[in-house]
């Protein structure tokens, strides 16, 4: 499908220009190739990741970490490396960040919170001018142990737990990517269980101050899901070809 109306779609959708975040998002960077038939799916931009892309014949990277941030940098350095290899080889560059974390139907947190069961979603925590996590009942109760299973399972992760808070799971806080430093925030919203990516020695005791059990499921655990719907999401409504690449950080 023709560039422009594939990202025309995906910043309305998405809310591009609604949402406030640390760089500017959506098409970062754009090439001369203007028809998009394959788009490579990921987390993060890396030369092993755009060569990866390049390799199936993507047209387009959708990630949810681009290149663009909060600082203008020469378009040198490992910057500029990156650009000039997309740009060599027709790979146009889509990012989302906090308008990925914040969508309702594809977002990380959406999504996470519908693959653990959450009901009654409410939306906390705005980094800039929207909320991006959820917080809602979990009907199942499951355990802990029951809950970081699936965590685990899921998201292909192994989760570290601080075991603070009740047995059984019934109001779960979910913020992916860095939320360490929310714990008393997730409290006060009456969950017993936080689900969030990277923690953090700084906030460490907070989970037992405020008695909570935090679930650091991997910063990058926790945001491959939301690049992965938006694909199939594109796939079922324009027939284009998707497919997410899978480089784990550990982090």
């Amino acid at each position: 499908m023709d560039r422009a109306e594939l990202v025309a779609y995906l910043d309305e959708y998405l809310r591009i220009s609604e949402i406030v975040d640390y760089g500017p998002q959506g098409l970062q960077v754009e090439t001369s190739n203007s028809e998009v038939k394959r788009i490579a799916l990921a987390v993060d931009v890396s030369p092993m990741i755009i060569e990866t892309a390049v390799s199936t014949q993507a047209d387009m990277l959708l990630v949810h970490h681009g290149v663009l941030w909060r600082q203008v940098e020469r378009i040198a350095g490992p910057l500029g490396e990156r650009v000039r290899q997309m740009m060599a080889h027709g790979l146009n560059l889509y990012a989302a960040h906090l308008p990925l974390d914040a969508h309702p139907e594809v977002g990380n947190n959406a999504v996470l919170a519908k693959m653990f069961g959450v009901t009654n979603v409410e939306w906390w925590c705005s980094p800039t001018n929207v909320p991006i996590a959820v917080v809602g009942s979990v009907p199942t109760q499951p355990s802990l142990d029951e809950l970081v299973g699936q965590v685990n399972s899921q998201l292909n992760t192994n989760a570290h737990v601080l075991v603070h808070g009740p047995a059984k799971v019934q109001r779960l806080a979910v913020l992916s990517g860095f939320g360490a430093d929310k714990v008393a925030e997730a409290k006060a919203l009456g969950a017993d269980t936080f689900l969030t990516g990277e923690t953090s020695h700084a906030n460490y005791w907070a989970a037992a101050d405020f008695g909570m059990n935090v679930i650091f499921a991997g910063h990058y655990a926790t945001e491959t899901v939301g690049v992965q719907a938006l694909g199939a999401h594109l796939a079922k409504k324009f027939g284009v070809e998707t497919r997410f690449f899978d480089f784990p950080t550990a982090m």
